[in-house]
Parts: structure tokens; C-alpha cells; sequence
């Protein structure tokens, strides 16, 4: 290609229309993003799949069902009273994901870093995965520092799998459906097992926690260029503002203010515009390239 985008002449042949070359790149980006999204449907099946079959462990009758194996927590003042317990009957290991925005409720922060102070103080080894977009939230920035100095471990991901706390691998917590603020509290121990291993895996290629105002304006500019680059991803996947705020746990403001400065800096006037040109520039190709086109 002689221009920018290949839009203008072929690599060995002459000029070609505007929208017959138009009509080709558009197609080329339509074939991309249809694999990307067969692969992604494939491997959400798999896992729900996954997750069905070790459900069905848990259900009254079920060889080997427990009649206590999973328990319906209706509010958030059952599951507080039941996480109260298991964390004062810990005796090894926490492992928690918190992605979303409840994770940075201050409401939730301080009653959080209690527990978290009496686990760390007796000696219980934490382990937590958030997401990255915490690492610009102050009061979440301020209760990592203070668990970190008692021996926490904290580690962030752009996409999560979903919330969940185990305490020694003998009960796990995970939220209902419902708008209750209820969860599930797990028993069984090859669905625990399962929960381990997905967390494990998850944990295995997060970043560990690094507060990014701490190592200056640069550390801090490329840990947003970062965030950019995962939210240019999910916008060429054709996602919704909704959907990519809630994967990446941001506010739906915050999305839409990024998304405006990502078609800004590319010089794109839409979406599909921007998700082409970051497409033929190889934006998408490698997690560290940043948004600023040589």
C-alpha cells in the first residue's frame, strides 16, 4: 500500500475507486471482527458449559449432593453476618476477585479493610484481583497501601470473571442474580475446586498492583494508554458503552469521555472509522501499543 490505510492503490496495482477499496477494507474489517467474535461465543460456551456441570453437583438429589451444599444468602446484612464467620474461622488462605464498581464503595471499603486487617494480623495469606481502572480510584489506592503493608497481594486485570471470595478452600461466596446484593454460599468441594482453578488461572496473568501516581507522570500516562488500548479492542468488537463499562468497571460517563478522546487522537469521525484505522495501523495487534500513531 503507498497510503496510510491502503485505501488508495494496491502494493502491485493501480489506483483503485475510492469505494471499491473502501468496500474491500470494510469487508476485511467485518470478516476480522466476525472470527474474533465466533472465538469468543465459543470459549463463553465452554465455560458455561463448565459451569453446569459442576452445578448439577450441588442440586438436591444429585449423587453426592450435600443438602447444605450451596445456601441462599437473600440481603447484604446475611452475607456480611456469614462472611463475618468464615473470616473469623479462617485458618490458611483468602482469594477474592472484586471486579466492578461495588469493590470501590467506600461504604464498603472500611468494613472490608477491618476484616482484611484481623485475617493479615493472624497470619492468613490474601490474595485479590481487581481490575485495572482501580489503580486511579484514591480511597482504593489508600486501602491496597494500608493491606499491602500487613501482607496482602493485589494484583489487576482490564476483564475479570466475576466476583468471588473463598475462604480455605471450604466455603466460596458468589453473587445472585438479583438486585438484592444476596449471594451463594458454596460448600461443595469440586465446585470450590473448580472456582480455584479458573481464579488461579486469572491470577497467574494479572499485574501486580501498582499505584501509578507513585512512580510519576510517565508510569501514569502509559497505565491510561493501557486502559485505551483494551476499551479500542472492545469497541471494535462492536460492544455497547454499557457493556464495555461494566467489563472494564468503569463509570458509563468515564467510557463515553475515553471513546470521544480515542476518535479524537486517531482522527476518526466514528466508531467504525476508528476501529479500521486502529485495525490496518496494528493497534490491535499487540496489548502495549499505545494510541498515538507514529
Amino acid at each position: 500500500m503507498t497510503d496510510n490505510h491502503g485505501v488508495l492503490r494496491r502494493e502491485e496495482g493501480g489506483p483503485l475507486p475510492p469505494h471499491t477499496a473502501l468496500a474491500d477494507l470494510a469487508a476485511e474489517f467485518e470478516a476480522r471482527i466476525a472470527a474474533e467474535t465466533a472465538a469468543h461465543q465459543q470459549r463463553l460456551a465452554a465455560l458455561h458449559e463448565d459451569i453446569q456441570r459442576a452445578t448439577l453437583l450441588t442440586r438436591p438429589g444429585a449423587p453426592g449432593a450435600d443438602a447444605d451444599a450451596v445456601t441462599l444468602l437473600p440481603d447484604s446484612a446475611a452475607v456480611h453476618e456469614l462472611l463475618e464467620q468464615e473470616a473469623a474461622r479462617c485458618r490458611h488462605e483468602v482469594i477474592a476477585c472484586q471486579p466492578g464498581d461495588v469493590s470501590r464503595n467506600p461504604a464498603n471499603l472500611e468494613p472490608a479493610l477491618a476484616r482484611d486487617r484481623a485475617l493479615l494480623e493472624r497470619g492468613i495469606r490474601m490474595r485479590t484481583l481487581q481490575q485495572h481502572s482501580v489503580r486511579f480510584h484514591g480511597p482504593t489506592q489508600v486501602y491496597v497501601a494500608a493491606a499491602t503493608a500487613l501482607g496482602g497481594e493485589y494484583r489487576t486485570a482490564h476483564e475479570l470473571f466475576g466476583r468471588l471470595i473463598v475462604f480455605d478452600d471450604t466455603v466460596a461466596f458468589l453473587p445472585t442474580d438479583t438486585t438484592s446484593w444476596g449471594a451463594l454460599a458454596v460448600r461443595e468441594p469440586h465446585l470450590i475446586a473448580y472456582l480455584r482453578g479458573i481464579f488461579e488461572q486469572a491470577w497467574t496473568h494479572a499485574s501486580v498492583y501498582v499505584d501509578p501516581t507513585a512512580l510519576g507522570a510517565e508510569a501514569l500516562g502509559q497505565a491510561a494508554r493501557d486502559i485505551d488500548a483494551t476499551l479500542l479492542r472492545l469497541l471494535a468488537a462492536g460492544l455497547k458503552d454499557e457493556t464495555i463499562a461494566r467489563r472494564l468497571g468503569m463509570s458509563l460517563r468515564t467510557v463515553r469521555r475515553r471513546v470521544a478522546d480515542i476518535l479524537e487522537r486517531l482522527g476518526a469521525g466514528s466508531r467504525f472509522q476508528a476501529a479500521v484505522i486502529a485495525t490496518r495501523t496494528g493497534l490491535l495487534d499487540t496489548p502495549e501499543d499505545e494510541l498515538h500513531p507514529a
